[in-house]
């Protein structure tokens, strides 16, 4: 284990998982991050959206600093001067200039800039459109990291299509203490939680919709916001409009089986598990998903998941199966997320990648006294 680290991370979001699927990542890394004895800080643009929805003001792993503006970071520029490393994340307001303005920082104090994308096929998508909302190809080369939500051969194009000097998989996880299974009695037949997203409205309709209309004697629930208000939901579909973090576990609990749904971007990219698949792993829940490439890497379709590529597919899953079979699938499904998909595994290949990083940098900045060093003694600060 490395020695005491201080990392500061500029995020979308910690304190609301309203509508994004990064605070909950976020949640669960950086806690685990922080239980392995290392300091944390977030640093988080306090937006109007996430302010009215904010279910963790006051994490208890970490510190977190809201800030109006861009203008407003110079304050905190102290805070990342005495940091070993600076994480700036996909999608966050201003991410060009954030980002800039943490590579600087790093420069000039010795420690490692990364870059976490949570986003990445999207955000390839972005570039490949000229879109630098939160990113540029130049920001790409110049941040010592490129941590990536997507896997696979994604991560060789980004060091040699768009020059990443290191770019590593770090997927989104899951806490088991909090993800468990319930004992309750399932309310529902399938369920999905998610954020509407027009992309992955399609497979939605055809995964749980239509089989909604085909199977009236079945129920079923979908969770999330924004979902606009023209969708014909069938009668037999109940329409939530959020389930917060604390509330998830019992959500599976509640559903025979859940629906697990790519954006378009990522299933053809692969290789990007969603957080949903580990959470309801983890809470005992059985899973039916879209395919796409990768998907054998993280659960092994027949055994512990379901790849479903229509409707007909859905309903055999749900009205088939027998009930020892779907136990089976569910108990295979938690013991695999839990031996490699928990947040003290991300925690642990954070430091990696993090360690790599640092030396990788030292070749290449040798004028630099680097700050992020490792020692066994793991009780040790600075």
């Amino acid at each position: 284990m490395s020695r005491p680290l201080d990392l500061v991370v500029l995020g979308l979001s910690l304190s609301s998982s309203w509508g994004n699927g990064h605070a909950t990542t976020y949640r669960a890394l950086l806690k685990a991050f922080a239980a392995r004895g290392h300091r944390v800080t977030f640093l988080e643009r306090d937006v109007p959206w996430y302010a009215a929805h904010r279910d963790l003001a006051d994490p208890d792993y970490c510190e977190l600093i809201l800030y109006p503006d861009l203008a407003s970071l110079k304050d905190l520029r102290p805070r990342l001067l005495r940091a070993d490393a600076a994480i700036v994340g996909s999608y966050v307001p201003d991410g060009v200039a954030v980002g800039r303005w943490a590579i600087a920082a790093m420069r000039e104090a010795g420690g490692v800039a990364a870059f976490y994308d949570i986003d990445t096929p999207v955000t390839l998508a972005k570039l490949a459109r000229g879109d630098h909302e939160y990113l540029t190809p130049d920001l790409i080369r110049a941040y010592d990291l490129y941590l990536s939500f997507t896997g696979g051969p994604v991560l060789a194009r980004l060091e040699r299509e768009h020059g990443s000097p290191l770019a590593r998989a770090l997927y989104c996880s899951v806490d088991p203490a909090h993800y468990t299974p319930g004992g309750a009695k399932p309310s529902y037949d399938l369920s999905y939680l998610g954020t509407y997203s027009p992309d992955r409205q399609p497979t939605l309709e055809r995964l749980l919709i239509e089989p909604a209309r085909r199977a009236p004697h079945l129920r079923f629930v979908v969770a999330g916001p924004q979902y606009p208000a023209d969708i014909a939901w069938p009668a037999n579909v109940e329409r939530r409009e959020h389930v917060g973090p604390a509330d998830h576990p019992a959500f599976y609990a509640a559903s025979r089986w859940t629906l697990n749904v790519t954006r378009a971007d990522m299933r053809e990219a692969g290789y990007s598990p969603s957080v949903r698949l580990f959470e309801a792993a983890a809470c005992g829940t059985p899973i039916l998903s879209d395919a796409w490439p990768g998907l054998d890497t993280i659960l092994t379709p027949g055994r512990e998941i379901v790849a479903a590529d229509g409707p007909e597919a859905v309903l055999r899953a749900l009205t088939e199966t027998p009930e020892p079979d779907r136990a089976a699938l569910a108990r295979a499904a938690r013991r695999r997320v839990l031996a490699a998909h928990s947040a003290a595994h991300r925690a642990t290949e954070l430091e990696a990648a993090l360690g790599e990083a640092r030396a990788r940098a030292a070749q290449k900045y040798p004028q630099h006294v680097w700050k992020l060093g490792f020692s066994e003694r793991v009780g040790e600060r600075r």
